[in-house]
C-alpha cells in the first residue's frame, strides 16, 4: 500500500508544481522553480525515477517558447512504440502548429487511451543520443500534469522538455517518440541525457 500512497504523493506534488508554473508570469522564474523542485523530487522521492538522480539542464534559452495553434485532423488510433517492447494505446487527434529556430514546424498531438486519457506530446530532436535522451523527451503529459497551459491553443516551451522515466532506469516502460514527431533541428533546451 505504501507505494500507492508514495506514488499519489509524487502525483500531487507535480501537478501542483506545473499549476505554479502556470500561474508564474515569468517563463524563467516559473522555469528555475520548476528545475529545483524536480532536483528535490528526484533525489529524494521513493517515486523518483531513480533515487540519487540530479537531473540537469541547458540554459533556459527565450526563443525556445512558443505557442501552437492545435488543428484538429481525423483521428488515427496507434499504439506508440516504447521501451522495453512495450507498445502503448493512443489516439492521434490533432497537429500543434508552431514557429520554432525560425521555421513553422508541427507535431502530432496524441491523447492516451486508458481510463481517464490525457494529452501526450513526446519529440525528439537532433541533440538525442549526444547530449539527450536517445529516444527523445516529453513536452506535454497531462497524465503526469506536465502542462504549461494556453488559452485555445498550447504553450511549448522546449525549456521544460524532460526525459522518460525510462531515461534513468531501464525497469520503467515509457511511450517513446515516433518518427512523426521527429524535428529535423536541436532543441539545446530541457533536460539533458542523465548521467
Amino acid at each position: 500500500m505504501s507505494d500507492r500512497l508514495d506514488l499519489l504523493d509524487w502525483k500531487r506534488r507535480v501537478f501542483a508544481l506545473y499549476a505554479e508554473v502556470r500561474s508564474e508570469g515569468d517563463p524563467v522564474v516559473a522555469w528555475r522553480r520548476w528545475r529545483d523542485v524536480r532536483a528535490e523530487l528526484y533525489a529524494a522521492h521513493p517515486q523518483s525515477p531513480k533515487v540519487g538522480a540530479l537531473p540537469r539542464y541547458f540554459d533556459y534559452d527565450p526563443e525556445l517558447r512558443t505557442f501552437a495553434e492545435v488543428v484538429a485532423c481525423d483521428p488515427v488510433p496507434l499504439r506508440i512504440q516504447g521501451s522495453a517492447g512495450s507498445e502503448i494505446a493512443f489516439t492521434r487527434f490533432a497537429r500543434a502548429r508552431f514557429a520554432l529556430v525560425g521555421e513553422p514546424r508541427e507535431l502530432e498531438l496524441y491523447w492516451l487511451d486508458a481510463y481517464g486519457g490525457g494529452l501526450f506530446l513526446p519529440f525528439g530532436d537532433l541533440t538525442n543520443g549526444n547530449e539527450t535522451y536517445g529516444a527523445g523527451r516529453y513536452l506535454l503529459d497531462t497524465v503526469k500534469g506536465a502542462d504549461l497551459g494556453g488559452d485555445g491553443g498550447l504553450v511549448l516551451d522546449f525549456n521544460f522538455a524532460f526525459n522518460p522515466s525510462c531515461a534513468y532506469a531501464d525497469h520503467w516502460a515509457c511511450p517513446l517518440a515516433p518518427p512523426a514527431n521527429r524535428l529535423p533541428v536541436p532543441i539545446a533546451g530541457g533536460e539533458l541525457t542523465p548521467l
